[in-house]
């Protein structure tokens, strides 16, 4: 095995143990208004973008990320969505 091959294993490996470690907790949920500019889930719930990491502003109301419910309300977010506009 050259040395580019070992690397390249390595980096898969690495890569994957990441997303194993970021994987949500089964009592997660969406937290509202709590998500940093471009470290949202997944889509804004009013419709400003449809994607993760897309956030532009911190703690913005439709952005969320997935946080127990205790977490959530401690940093100020809500457990529900606001209106899609």
């Amino acid at each position: 095995m050259n040395k580019t091959h070992l690397l390249l294993t390595a980096a898969v490996a690495g890569l994957f143990a990441g997303s194993i470690a970021t994987t949500a907790n089964a009592d997660d949920a969406k937290c509202y208004g709590i998500a940093k500019a471009g470290q949202n889930a997944c889509a804004n719930a009013t419709g400003s973008h449809a994607c993760k990491g897309q956030a532009k502003v911190d703690n913005d109301a439709g952005d969320f990320v997935l946080a127990s419910s205790d977490d959530c309300t401690k940093q100020g977010g809500s457990l529900t969505a606001p209106a899609a506009k």
